[in-house]
């Protein structure tokens, strides 16, 4: 394998369609192995959109071998860190013991204003978009750790993770939550060779963004129209290789002195 990162090891969670495919099949392009993570079914009783399936991840294998990439892709829930944990274990020792990039993408979306949530809307959708991200890098920095390589930790945050959104409460708390863990990550991991950043993406042309709830709150509450702006109205929503782009960036040598940082990918959504 040629490319940026040939020789490499990347874990990617939620990569069974989407952006997590997306960032699978751009790293194998780059020559990394891919060690693949889906829940590959349901994962919240409140989403609106249709669940990501098996054949989903088994066509993200597809993809990848396509590339002339190894892939070992398994279904598991990022709220189970045993489950995590076992899969990146298998993961690197299939592939030499190393561990080089990880992309904490796995996560979900829904809608309400705060006060009328259920308790269990709001705690399943912070357990899957932080507390995943987190047991994602608590699995993998061992790993990481004993390579002795280095590497890179890129977590998916949103714009929501820098300005808050309404009728998304819970999906802005839980990323900007992200975006302190990203920064306390590096700060720890930098005697290491590790380097940690966020990316936050605007819309994003993928099963998540098509949710019908979208234009259902937005239709009931015009006045939050005005939180979900763009400054390029010629590109309403990103391509998910527009964000794999910055994820190549942030997993290769290309930004070896950026760490701690959060990239915005958004159309300058973030600004307006």
């Amino acid at each position: 394998m040629t490319g940026l990162l040939a020789g490499r090891v990347a874990l990617v969670t939620g990569a069974a369609r989407g952006q997590g495919r997306s960032h699978a099949v751009r790293l194998a392009r780059e020559g990394a192995d891919i060690i693949a993570i889906d829940i590959a079914g349901p994962a919240a009783a409140a989403n609106t959109y249709p669940p990501a399936t098996p054949d989903d991840l088994r066509e993200t294998v597809r993809l990848v071998e396509a590339e002339g990439a190894r892939i070992l892709a398994r279904s598991a829930d990022v709220r189970d860190y045993e489950a995590v944990s076992a899969v990146v274990a298998e993961g690197v020792a299939a592939f030499g013991g190393r561990l080089d990039v990880v992309v904490a993408n796995a996560g979900i979306c829904n809608w309400g204003r705060f006060w009328e949530m259920s308790e269990e809307q709001w705690l399943s959708l912070i357990d899957i978009n932080l507390n995943g991200v987190w047991r994602t890098m608590k699995a993998a920095v061992p790993h990481m750790i004993a390579a002795g390589n280095g590497g890179s930790i890129i977590t998916i945050s949103s714009v929501a993770g820098i300005k808050s959104l309404p009728g998304q409460a819970h999906y802005s708390a839980a990323k900007h939550g992200v975006v302190g863990l990203t920064k306390s990550a590096a700060i720890e991991l930098g005697e290491y060779g590790i380097r940690v950043n966020s990316i936050h993406p605007w819309g994003v042309a993928t099963p998540m963004a098509e949710d019908p709830t979208t234009a259902t709150m937005l239709t009931e509450h015009p006045a939050y129209a005005v939180s979900f702006g763009s400054v390029l109205p010629g590109l309403p929503m990103a391509d998910p290789n527009d964000i794999s782009d910055a994820v190549v960036y942030l997993a290769s040598d290309l930004s070896r002195a950026v760490t701690g940082t959060q990239l915005t990918v958004d159309m300058g959504a973030t600004k307006v």
